[in-house]
């Protein structure tokens, strides 16, 4: 087991004599030492023994011993009895050393050792108007040498061509401590331990450690690598490998990363053995050979990169899956999934997202992440894009969608294919004293069914406001009119159905509001509290639009963004008629200090001066005087306490159509309780449920985390997670069961275990990434390890 020292303050042993600072201790040769001891003899240019608490110093090293013998020509020092050596934060004590201190060759014998070293900067990535390098001129701390070692967002400004990155804030220093029969020092920073062990936990703790017959810690690569290798936890070993490398800093690296294991109620035992391969600065991959024990072999393949072209960026990433022959399925299972983003310098844009998998239930039965087993649209695009002077933009979409069906019981309906959709918008917020805008939007609708019509729309829509606004209120005027032309297709088996149809409808609005503010207090706070009116009136002709197919409308959700916009349905294949006013009242409180909000309040409600007759296939028309009441509030309303609420009321009716409320007490990273109810009558499939949710200390080092999701309408719980977490400092045990309601009459379950060993590795399989994506405000319970690319998929 590791016993090794851990850092300390210089040595203040009293000496007889010193040693003064030798003649070589010029800019070209050794640092001046000095040699303390109670007993010092020899001849000082050649050979100095000292003896009895012997003490050397040269620069950042301090060397103790019983017994040492320098030679000041060569620099050389060897120490005997008691020895200690100190350099920086980084500790070896044994019972023999020598070593040449200026390059720092040597070796210790019987030596327990103590490293800590803090990684370089690592690199985001800032959107800034500056040149990046070229690929071909990039060096080791540009913004090619980052990769993909973490997620990253880019701020790119209108009109900007190039991005470069900058380092961020230094990560926490590494730490590592453990025991060798003989340490060799081949360099600066190059060290090879024979016969050794190494942990990450502090000294007096070795609940884990590493036993290796040959182990070298590279520091200029931050690399760590050997022969022979065990890992023991808690005395008993659970991992053996005849080879083993692993990264000093937490960055990524080519090599094993270590196996992850899981089981679940459709494939049976899952041991997956990835390998990392780091490519290059700005491109990586992951082979992951998976086991299943009721299916067979899986072979995994991830491909990332990021570089630079045509004065800009581009990124991709694809994912592989293939299973040869399913024992279950009895065919061979795939699945694909690519995603490409690049921009250029003069100003076009594109991305590809393709996805496509083998069989209707193959997300239900492979999948390693369990929501993904609820997708059935898998998106297939393409996307170019040009923006002009930042005014106008046009984009080109090519898209269409695997439709799985995999619960036969519950068919899915597939959606239009755009082959393709092409798009301008255009505004001009100062244009002769007026805010001008254009949309226009050609579509060709494709449906994989032949007995589904099909055909072109064309959408035109100008339209220009008026807006005169001041500190205390605005009213803004708005003129517009949408033009749509369709050219369709009918099946033979339709008759008498119209091939072209035009629709031209005005639209005129007129949008107005108020702010007042007062001081208010609350609580024993002071505030400022504002009262904010708003009316919004709306007038849309009516046109008879049975005769216009439904590509891609649908009935919008009714909301408080909703409620102020022109057409009531998504898409452009149905345009409300509209004679009717939006009134709606909001209330905030914001700190009068840091001009954050932490309370608001809004109700709304809409006016209607004439009956809607504009409608979907297989609905009615509405003739009702005023639509349903929204009402809203969110805010912090204790110290740690945020509340959310949200309600749809029918006044004539005098009941609730639906409603939400949930809570958040958050006190601290790692002590988090959610509750949250909701009630929708209005859904396809009607809502009654109830969402609890947490992760808290449970006593010592344990903690608990779990999600309760709970139908009362189909009496079963839509999710459960449930889980235990041990946290010991260095290490950490992660035990998550996770059951998910894939369908009507099915559900399926996984279990997750993981041992964390901090900053060497994770073993078993991670439920971080379940935890995190299900439970809002999740914390990993132990400091940060890694974020080494595709470590955690």
């Amino acid at each position: 087991m590791p016993h090794s020292p851990a850092p300390s303050s210089e040595s203040g042993a009293a000496t007889s004599e010193k040693l003064a600072e030798p003649s070589t201790a010029t800019g070209e040769g050794p640092q001046a030492a000095i040699l303390s001891a109670k007993r010092i003899s020899g001849i000082i240019d050649r050979e100095v023994l000292a003896e009895d608490d012997a003490e050397l110093r040269q620069g950042g090293k301090v060397l103790t011993a019983e017994r040492m013998t320098y030679w000041p020509v060569d620099d050389e020092v060897e120490a005997v009895g008691g020895v200690r050596f100190q350099q920086q934060d980084d500790v070896i004590t044994g019972v023999k050393m020598r070593m040449r201190l200026e390059d720092q060759f040597g070796f210790f014998d019987d030596a327990s050792y103590f490293v800590k070293r803090s990684p370089p900067a690592r690199s985001r990535a800032r959107a800034d108007g500056s040149a990046g390098a070229t690929a071909e001129s990039a060096t080791p701390g540009s913004e090619f040498t980052s990769g993909f070692a973490a997620p990253r967002v880019l701020d790119i400004a209108p009109g900007q061509t190039r991005v470069s990155m900058r380092d961020s804030a230094l990560k926490q220093p590494t730490e590592g401590r453990g025991d060798a029969a003989r340490i060799d020092f081949e360099g600066e920073n190059q060290i090879r331990l024979t016969s050794a062990t190494y942990t990450t936990c502090k000294p007096g703790n070795d609940d884990w450690y590493l036993s290796i017959a040959d182990l070298k810690l590279d520091f200029d690569n931050e690399v760590g690598s050997g022969n022979d290798a065990t890992i023991h936890f808690l005395d008993v070993p659970i991992l053996y490998s005849p080879w083993m490398s692993f990264s000093l800093n937490n960055k990524r690296k080519s090599g094993l990363l270590t196996p992850t294991y899981g089981t679940s109620s459709d494939s049976g035992i899952e041991i997956t053995v990835p390998y990392y391969w780091n490519i290059a600065p700005n491109m990586d991959a992951t082979f992951e050979p998976r086991v299943l024990t009721k299916r067979g072999l899986e072979i995994g393949t991830d491909v990332r990169y990021l570089n630079e072209a045509f004065g800009g960026i581009y990124s991709s990433k694809a994912r592989l899956e293939y299973l040869p022959n399913d024992r279950e399925a009895g065919i061979d299972r795939w699945g694909v999934a690519l995603t490409h983003n690049q921009v250029t310098a003069n100003g076009f844009s594109g991305a590809i997202n393709y996805n496509r998998v083998s069989d209707n239930k193959y997300y239900t039965d492979l999948s390693s992440q369990i929501a993904k087993t609820s997708e059935t649209q898998l998106l297939e695009q393409g996307l170019l894009t040009y923006s002009g002077g930042g005014w106008w933009n046009a984009t080109v979409n090519l898209q269409s969608f695997q439709t799985l069906q995999p619960d036969p019981k519950n068919p899915v309906t597939p959606p239009y294919r755009l082959l393709p959709q092409v798009t301008v918008n255009a505004r001009q917020p100062d244009l002769w004293s007026t805010d001008s805008s254009f949309f226009g939007q050609y579509t060709h609708f494709v449906h994989p069914e032949s007995f589904k019509v099909e055909g072109q729309r064309t959408v035109l829509q100008p339209q220009v406001s008026l807006p005169y606004v001041t500190p205390g209120w605005y009213v803004t005027p708005r003129l517009g009119v949408n033009v749509t032309q369709y050219a369709l297709s009918y099946p033979a088996s339709v008759l008498n159905a119209r091939n072209s149809i035009n629709r031209s409808l005005p639209i005129f609005s007129v949008d107005s509001g108020m702010v007042f503010e007062r001081s208010s207090n609350w609580f024993g706070r002071d505030y400022t509290q504002t009262l904010e009116p708003r009316l919004y009136y709306l007038n849309i002709p009516y046109e008879n639009q049975n005769d216009i197919p439904v590509f891609d409308s649908a009935l919008a959700d009714f909301n408080f963004a909703q409620i102020f916009a022109d057409n009531q349905f998504s898409g452009w294949d149905r345009i409300n008629n509209a004679n009717q006013l939006t009134a709606a009242l909001s209330s905030r409180l914001i700190d009068p200090n840091s001009g954050s909000e932490i309370m608001r309040g809004m109700i709304g409600q809409r006016l209607y001066f004439t009956d809607d007759k504009v409608t979907l296939p297989g609905t009615s028309t509405r003739k009702w005087d005023k639509s349903d009441l929204l009402a809203g509030f969110t805010g912090q309303i204790l110290p740690r306490v945020y509340a959310d609420a949200a309600l749809e009321y029918t006044v004539d009716d005098q009941r609730f159509q639906r409603y939400s409320m949930g809570a958040r007490y958050f006190p601290e990273t790692g002590k988090l309780l959610n509750a949250s109810y909701s009630y929708n009558t209005q859904a396809v499939t009607p809502i009654k449920q109830i969402d609890i949710s947490g992760q808290w200390p449970l006593g010592g080092r344990w903690q608990g985390v779990g999600r309760v999701n709970y139908s009362f309408l189909q009496n079963l719980p839509i999710e459960i997670i449930g889980g235990l977490e041990y946290n010991a400092g260095c290490w950490a045990v992660r035990v998550v069961g996770h059951r998910l309601q894939t369908a009507a009459d099915s559900a399926s379950t996984q279990a997750f275990v993981q041992l964390e060993l901090t900053d060497f590795a994770r073993i078993g399989s991670s439920p971080l990434n379940l935890l995190q994506r299900r439970i809002s405000g999740y914390g990993v319970s132990n400091h940060p390890m890694t974020d080494s690319a595709l470590a955690e998929q």
